[in-house]
């Protein structure tokens, strides 16, 4: 059987169903607790501990990678940035909810579309 969601295989006793789909674990999880851009606390919390840490933000190895394709770049759309790191969508939106609780990426609009860009 296979995901709904993300069209990967699940081992039988694996699944979970939600709304009437089957999903991986993963999915499951995604749809439950969906990454969060734009949430003040998070923002509040990263700012507190980088003050903590003397500024300096500890950050994951696809955390640098997303960095360096926008300073390249000078932003890029979602669907080419999932796409140029191999990353599922889901996973892209966690790493980008991190960054930008960081204040280190931000969303900008050009002629209408979105833009993933270094803060």
């Amino acid at each position: 059987m296979n995901c709904d969601r993300c069209q990967q295989p699940i081992t039988k006793g694996e699944e979970r169903e939600h709304l009437g789909q089957i999903l991986c674990e993963d999915c499951y999880m995604d749809v439950l607790s969906p990454a969060k851009t734009c949430d003040p606390w998070a923002v509040h919390s990263a700012k507190t501990l980088e003050r903590r840490q003397d500024g300096q933000l500890e950050i994951s190895e696809i955390q640098q990678k997303i960095i360096a394709v926008l300073k390249e770049t000078g932003g890029i759309k979602f669907e080419a940035l999932a796409e140029r790191l191999a990353l599922k969508p889901g996973d892209l939106e966690r790493e980008l909810a991190a960054l930008r609780h960081m204040e280190k990426i931000r969303g900008e609009l050009r002629d209408r579309e979105k833009y993933i860009v270094i803060w």
